[in-house]
Order: C-alpha cells, then sequence, then structure tokens
C-alpha cells in the first residue's frame, strides 16, 4: 500500500468537513477545516509521526483531537476513510472541482445536486448556460454569470498546482533521494526553482555513482501512483497529488549546464543560445562548447561567466530583461529569504484568527521576527467578527499590554485591514486610524464594479492620509478567482503620489501583487511590504513564497519596508 501523503489527510478532513456542512452540522465542519489547514501546514510527514507514537502523537497536532486522529489513523493504515465514503455517498459530486468556483460552498453545491442533479464542472457549466442556476431560490442571475466567469478562469488555469504545494512534495523527494547512498547531489529545477506562481510539474536533477539503483528507487516511491517512463537516466512518475515528477541522473561535467537548461524559462534559454552563438559557441545541456570542446558546464556560474554576463537568480530568468542587466552588470541585489525584520497583516481571534494576540506575536518572535502589525478586520467584514470603533480601542489596549509582557522580545504594531466601501471610504472613522501604527486597506466586496470605478474606489482609498498600505492589491485567487478589473498602472501612480506601500500577500493562493506588477512598483519607486497574512502561527512560514514573489519582481531590501528596522520602517508609514 502507498503511504499516505499529508496533502492526502488534508483533502480528505477538508471534505469531510464540506459534506457535514452540506448536512447543516453546527460544529464539526469547522474542526475539520482546521485539523485539515493544521495538517497542511506541517513541515514533517503525519505517516511517520504515527509511526513513531501512534494516536498519541496524532494528537499532538494543533487542532486534532480523538476522533479525528481516529480518522488519520485509519487514513494510514489502510488508504481510505469509511466515514468519508458514507458521507460522500448522500452526495456524490466532484467535490474538490466544484468547490473552486467561486461563491459555490457546500450547501449552494448540496442544493445545485439536489434540484438540478450538477455532479461536476460539466454538469454545472451545462446548467448555467442553459439559465436554470438563475432560477433556484438563493442564485439569481449575477451568481449564475459569476459562475460561468469561474469556470472560464479554471480553463485558463489549467492543470497547476499551488507552489506551496509543490514545494512540500519537492522536498519530500529530495530528501528521499539524498539519503540514498552513491547519490551526491540532488537540486530540484525547472518553473519550481524559479518559484512560478503555479507548478506544471516537477523536474529533479541528480548526480550519482549508479543512475540505474536511483532510477529503481525513484519508481518505487511510496507516494507514486502511476509510473510514465523508467529508464536509465530519466524516469517519470505521477505522485498521488496529481503532480507529474521527472527525474534525470547527469554527470557531474554537465551537472551546471543540466541546472540551466532544465530550470528554464524557455525563452530565457533561447536568449542565451544566442548570445552564444554570436560568441562562436554552442549551448545545450551538456555544456557551453567551442567546436567540441567543453569549456563551461560543470557549475551554472561558469557558464554565464563565460557568456561575459553576471550569474543570474533562478527567480528572474524569465526574458524580463534580466539578461541585458548582467551584461551591463548592473543585476540589483535581490531581497533575500531572511530579509524580513516584520510582518504587517496579521489576524487573530479578534476576528477570524484562530489564536490571541500574545500568542501569534510569540510564534512571530520564534519564527525570527523582531516586530509585527495585528490587522484585524473591520466590521464592514461581518462574517469574521469584523471590529469597530470601540473594539479596536479595546484591541489596542490589549496590544500595549502584550509589549509591556513580551519587551525586549517583539515590538506588537496596532493596526488594522481596514475594508474599502463601494464608494472608496474606509471603514472606520479617521479618529480612530489616526490612533494605529498601521492601516492596511483592502476590497473584500464589490469585486465586478467597472474598471473605471474600481480604479477611482481604491485610488479614493489610497488618498486616505491615513491608509499606509494597500494589501492584496488585485484581489485575485490563484485557480478560483480571477483579480477584479482595475488600472494597475493607474494605482501605482497614485501609490508613488500618495506614499501608499503595495502588499505582496504571501499566501500561497494569493501572491497578491503579481511578479509584472512588482517589478511595476519597482520601477516606479513605490515601496512594497511581502505580509504573511498570517490567521495562526503556523502561517508565518509562508513569507517565503512572498520572497520569492518579490525577487521575481527584481526587488531589493531597499524596496522593501519591512525587511527595515521598525524605525526605519514606521517614518515611511504616513
Amino acid at each position: 500500500m502507498r503511504r499516505v501523503s499529508n496533502a492526502d489527510i488534508a483533502r480528505i478532513l477538508a471534505e469531510i468537513g464540506q459534506y457535514l456542512a452540506m448536512q447543516s452540522e453546527a460544529f464539526k465542519p469547522r474542526a475539520y477545516e482546521k485539523a485539515a489547514a493544521a495538517i497542511s501546514e506541517l513541515d514533517h510527514e503525519v505517516s511517520e509521526m504515527y509511526a513513531r507514537g501512534k494516536l498519541k502523537a496524532l494528537e499532538e497536532i494543533p487542532s486534532v483531537g480523538a476522533s479525528i486522529a481516529e480518522k488519520i489513523e485509519e487514513l494510514i493504515r489502510t488508504g481510505k476513510s469509511e466515514y468519508h465514503r458514507e458521507l460522500a455517498k448522500k452526495t456524490p459530486v466532484d467535490l474538490g472541482t466544484l468547490s473552486r468556483i467561486e461563491g459555490l460552498g457546500p450547501k449552494s453545491i448540496k442544493k445545485l445536486y439536489d434540484e438540478l442533479g450538477v455532479r461536476n464542472m460539466k454538469e454545472l457549466e451545462r446548467a448555467a448556460r442553459a439559465g436554470k442556476i438563475s432560477k433556484l431560490e438563493g442564485f439569481g442571475k449575477k451568481s449564475e454569470d459569476n459562475i460561468l466567469k469561474s469556470i472560464e478562469s479554471l480553463k485558463r488555469w489549467g492543470n497547476r498546482f499551488a507552489l506551496d504545494l509543490a514545494l512540500q512534495e519537492s522536498r519530500v523527494i529530495a530528501e528521499r533521494l539524498r539519503s540514498l547512498p552513491g547519490v551526491e547531489r540532488v537540486v530540484v529545477a525547472g518553473s519550481l526553482r524559479r518559484r512560478k506562481e503555479t507548478i506544471g510539474d516537477i523536474d529533479v536533477l541528480v548526480v550519482a555513482k549508479e543512475a540505474g539503483r536511483v532510477m529503481d528507487f525513484f519508481v518505487h516511491a511510496p507516494d507514486a501512483v502511476r509510473v510514465y517512463a523508467h529508464g536509465e537516466t530519466k524516469s517519470a512518475i505521477k505522485l498521488s497529488s496529481g503532480l507529474d515528477v521527472d527525474l534525470r541522473v547527469v554527470p557531474e561535467e554537465s551537472f551546471g549546464a543540466a541546472l540551466n537548461y532544465f530550470t528554464g524559462s524557455k525563452e530565457h534559454n533561447v536568449a542565451l543560445r544566442q548570445i552564444a552563438l554570436r560568441k562562436g559557441y554552442k549551448l545545450n545541456e551538456y555544456g557551453l562548447y567551442k567546436g567540441k570542446k567543453q569549456i563551461a558546464g560543470r557549475i551554472e556560474e561558469e557558464l554565464y561567466r563565460a557568456l561575459g554576463m553576471d550569474y543570474i537568480e533562478p527567480e528572474m530568468r524569465e526574458d524580463m530583461g534580466e539578461i541585458q542587466l548582467a551584461q551591463k552588470h548592473q543585476l540589483p541585489e535581490l531581497v533575500g529569504y531572511r530579509d524580513l525584520m516584520g510582518d504587517l497583516q496579521v489576524q487573530t481571534n479578534w476576528t477570524d484568527g484562530s489564536h490571541s494576540i500574545e500568542a501569534m506575536a510569540r510564534a512571530a518572535a520564534e519564527a525570527g521576527l523582531s516586530y509585527i502589525a495585528i490587522t484585524d478586520h473591520t466590521k464592514r467584514l461581518a462574517m469574521t467578527g469584523g471590529l469597530d470603533e470601540k473594539r479596536v480601542l479595546a484591541q489596542i489596549s490589549e496590544i500595549d499590554r502584550v509589549n509591556k509582557k513580551l519587551r525586549g522580545k517583539i515590538r506588537v504594531l496596532k493596526g488594522s485591514e481596514c475594508d474599502i466601501l463601494k464608494d472608496g471610504t474606509l471603514d472606520l472613522s479617521d479618529s480612530v486610524l489616526a490612533k494605529l501604527d498601521v492601516v492596511g486597506a483592502s476590497v473584500h466586496s464589490h469585486f465586478n464594479l467597472s474598471r473605471a470605478d474600481q480604479t477611482k474606489r481604491i485610488s479614493r482609498a489610497m488618498e486616505n492620509p491615513h491608509a499606509d498600505i494597500l494589501f492584496h492589491p488585485t484581489g485575485r485567487i490563484i485557480n478560483r478567482r480571477s483579480a477584479y478589473d482595475a488600472d494597475m498602472d493607474e494605482l501605482i501612480r497614485v501609490a508613488k503620489k500618495t506614499g501608499t506601500v503595495m502588499e505582496i500577500d504571501a499566501l500561497p493562493d494569493r501572491l497578491d501583487l503579481k511578479d509584472e506588477h512588482v517589478r511595476k512598483c519597482v520601477e516606479a519607486g513605490v515601496k512594497l511590504t511581502i505580509d504573511s497574512d498570517a490567521h495562526s502561527p503556523q502561517h508565518f512560514h509562508v513569507l517565503e513564497y512572498g520572497i520569492a514573489q518579490a525577487r521575481r519582481g527584481f526587488a531589493t531590501r531597499g524596496d522593501v519596508i519591512n525587511a527595515w528596522p521598525i524605525e526605519k520602517m514606521q517614518t515611511f508609514l504616513k
């Protein structure tokens, strides 16, 4: 029996929660949702925890109680969940796909099944195009149009996976391969090494003494559900998560050239080959050649050096001007993965977060941060228990208490994720906003305004003298919701004029701003912040993904205000 991965367990638990929500269960759905989230955030395998400590070890996972631990144990031991199977029989729908449609929750999916027999995306699209959904109580024409838009978005994204899932899977694979005797080097290449926001498949390169032994080991991986190819130096498998993985064993003398070639991007590689040809060389995955003599290829750096340019970081390799900068020796020194000193968007259990202010502060300190801003939602977002002015003032007092208790360990700033209303005003009074250290403004409603109206709305919010940061500026959710229609060039211009900071929300399903917008901010001199949008102590690790996005946009430490000491950062805010 194949190993059950963390992704498998988290998916099954999340689906159990959704099925229970269909039955209008009061508390159980949230319990399973929280357990699924906790498991998806672990950096070690649940199956290995169980092997060491059985049920007791499972119950030590945050949000996992005795009942859920037993469900996980069954999954690990049998690969199946009888409870999940029984629930799925009652509403036999493609929950994984339908739940990715914007606006569809468990209860609306059940209603569509009960009344229209919709079981999958194909049947959903057919019903929507026939106008049947708009006639159902609780839906309407607007809901039907949004469902069709969401379906089109999913078709455009195709079968691509979030960066965090791909990274987790690749690290497990790489660690396994490194443990194999005779393996000398293991590097993950492809779009994952470039930290693209979504990943089609995983490419792994290995230097090893016995290629055949590595290939046999790889195709018999415990989470391999299909073997596409099993060769002497190249093999390919599909993982239980759905990701495809290609493995190549390459010679040491060609490792740098192979890594460069299989990292890409295709456009970057084509440009390098053209430069090589103009210099009288030939560049391929085996090395850089003058005639039949290899003159570079063992390491990547010597390839770039031989072509007359500085080494280009993988995140920049999209043929977006990086080659010209490298030739002129003008490449920016990108913000580093350990450069962040603070996090300016953190939620707590005052609204929709899971833990207290103090618990989040302690977790941030353990993650190596020296300051955070507490930015709970405001009253407009009633579903999160958003704060009104009175509760914001109460939270200010609580933050003062926490700062006294944690003095010398971390500094907690008073902040807000203040809703931008339809007319561009903010959801809290200016008199209360003035009492806060950090004000983030964000859009959570009226996504379908015209381009002109949405741009005007957000611009007005940025013009507020208390609005320091525009949180997740385009509102997109990767693989689920497209960005709202706004003129980003104009918003960047307004940000420059008003001194508003643009956020890179590091949650892997947001990564908002996109890399192209990050580049435009850098070029315009608009400052950035990279924030976790943390809702639990386990979320601070996502800052890595936001840093990668900043690096893809050519951002330096000087461009990112929370890579600065707190005193310097605060002087920049409005």
